[in-house]
């Protein structure tokens, strides 16, 4: 049995070709034929709109969810969300301001709006008329609130515009459709959680499979008409363990495609789920780590995600308008702040790195702009931020990273991250580095961060501005080339700055993280790629335990699973 997730609209649309004019499907229709008649409607109105855009995101999903060997979910649903970004004044000034003075705003924005999946074009009209009337009275209302406090406030550090102004854009495309196998899912998923019932100490083993079509359409009074899609094809693999001490050891395996047929074989994935297991069992009965500082290595994984957290998020555009956030980066345009043989891309229209597929390209943001390639660090040197349509400081345009998750407001975030190194050395003279940096430093062991799972980091100005790395396996490397040594329980700590300074070498391989960024504007999906890297100090301080005890009695399942495969 097939199951293919197609939009229901499919059939309503062409490719725009040379010399032929785009027939917009219903919702088009209804979204471009009620921002017309709004932006006529109130005109005469004070203040009148003088922006207009409507988004309505189509979500497809396909979701097969199986623990220990038995399914505990097969879904499939659907759901159509309309988002309106309407303001008054002018680009220059308008109701999207920052009120300063304010900690938290209530009703900043619109939030998104449930639309029905049918294409009777009165029924959706009339959806996006009540949203647009609720969209104008907010924005009216705290226009005059911005007015306000801009004169009871001192002058803005950034007086940068409001919204930039871009030329418009059609392109009304073919939505993506893919297929796949449900059946033959089911069983893929149900028998690699099988591995893990019967294993002693695997307290869980869930695998997920979950493909999503996002079909996109968005006009704004600018004259912008497009519709694009998304599709993503994604498998988790999760197993956990719990040391005596109460320490909970998750391990995390996840493959990400455009495409069901992209995604590593059965044969790979068993493999990987074995390997997952295995190393979980012996996390329980490793050494606990203590604080330390010291040498260390990246691996090109661990590298992405901590790029990611200490670099990315504090050069997406917004911040720097933020007067609450630190602004780590804004004065350092054109300066150094990475050793000269480290680039930093980001790159929405590149789909695929060393043949694995990257999930954060999109041909449009969710401002309708194109997404293009950002070079924020050449050389070492700082260049540029992720811009959506917020101007900032020397920033007066987009260069399409204004994203965000349906329902919630847009702000400029990251898609495909990259760092490149220009001078690599091969993994094994990565290692004998390490060793002769511990020797250097009169240090017994330096640490080798192998896989991570993810992090946070703060960017405002209340807080040190620091950042916490969740390490899932991590080795000493001992200077003295005794075996490696794996042990638990530390957090990778830091600032940026410093932590950035201390990067002096590169390997000549790359690690793929894909997964969801979480932030103001939602998940959205991305990745972050890199070479292993050699850090001369880097701080570690203990993770957080439970102090639950494991279970009192063994798993029923040990002495009766077979380890079948169906």
């Amino acid at each position: 049995m097939k199951n293919m997730i197609v939009s229901a609209l499919a059939a309503l649309l062409v490719v725009v070709q040379a010399g032929a004019q785009p027939t917009p499907p219903p919702v088009l229709r209804a979204m471009k034929a009620e921002l017309d008649r709004t932006m006529t409607g109130l005109g005469a109105k004070q203040p009148a709109p003088y922006f207009l855009s409507y988004a309505v995101a189509e979500v497809n999903t396909t979701v097969i969810t199986a623990s220990m060997g038995g399914i505990d979910a097969s879904t499939t649903q659907r759901s159509r969300i309309l988002d309106v970004d309407l303001r008054v004044g002018s680009h220059e000034m308008d109701n999207t301001r920052s009120i300063r003075g304010v900690a938290f705003e209530m009703g900043r924005g619109t939030r998104g709006v449930e639309m029905p999946s049918g294409d009777d074009e009165r029924s959706l009209r009339s959806i996006i008329w009540s949203a647009t009337d609720k969209a104008y009275r907010s924005a009216a209302e705290r226009y005059g609130k911005v007015l306000t406090n801009r004169q009871v406030k001192v002058r803005e550090e950034d007086s940068s515009a409001d919204l930039s102004r871009e030329k418009a854009i059609v392109s009304i495309a073919q939505p993506t459709s893919f297929e796949f196998d449900t059946a033959m899912w089911r069983d893929r998923v149900r028998y690699l959680s099988s591995l893990c019932a019967g294993r002693e100490h695997i307290l869980t083993g869930r695998v997920t499979f979950q493909a999503d079509l996002l079909v996109k359409y968005f006009v704004n009074s600018e004259g912008t008409m497009i519709v694009s899609s998304e599709p993503i094809v994604k498998m988790f693999l999760y197993v956990k363990s719990k040391a005596d001490d109460g320490m909970s050891l998750p391990l995390f395996e996840s493959y990400s495609a455009y495409g069901a047929d992209r995604l590593p074989s059965r044969q790979q994935m068993e493999r990987d789920m074995r390997r997952l297991i295995d190393l979980c069992v012996k996390l329980r009965t490793a050494p606990l780590m203590e604080t330390y500082s010291g040498p260390a290595i990246l691996s090109g994984r661990s590298a992405g995600v901590f790029f990611h957290e200490i670099f990315g998020h504090r050069v997406e555009g917004h911040r720097q308008k933020d007067v609450n956030s630190s602004q780590t980066f804004k004065n350092f345009l054109g300066k150094k702040i990475l050793p000269s043989f480290i680039n930093v891309v980001f790159d929405p229209t590149k789909k695929e790195l060393n043949g694995i597929d990257i999930v954060g390209a999109y041909e449009f943001d969710d401002e309708g702009m194109p997404g293009k390639r950002v070079v924020a660090v050449e050389q070492g040197v700082f260049k540029s931020f992720l811009m959506s349509r917020a101007p900032i400081q020397d920033f007066p345009v987009s260069n399409g990273h204004g994203r965000r998750q349906p329902g919630l407001k847009t702000v400029s975030r990251q898609s495909n991250l990259i760092v490149e190194a220009t001078e690599r050395v091969s993994l094994d003279s990565l290692r004998n580095a390490l060793r002769s940096e511990c020797r250097k430093q009169n240090k017994e062991f330096g640490l080798l961060f192998e896989d991570i799972q993810g992090g946070f980091t703060f960017t405002g100005r209340t807080v040190p501005n620091a950042f916490n790395v969740q390490p899932l396996v991590v080795y000493k490397i001992f200077a003295d080339g005794r075996a490696d040594e794996l042990v638990r329980g530390v957090d990778l700590i830091g600032t940026p700055l410093t932590t950035f300074n201390n990067i002096v070498a590169a390997a000549d391989d790359i690690g793929i993280f894909n997964g969801v960024c979480g932030a103001e504007s939602g998940g959205v999906p991305v990745s972050a790629s890199s070479p292993s890297l050699l850090v001369s100090m880097i701080e570690v301080q203990k993770k957080q335990k439970s102090q639950a005890k494991p279970p009192l009695l063994q798993d029923p399942t040990i002495t009766t699973n077979d380890g079948g495969q169906p």
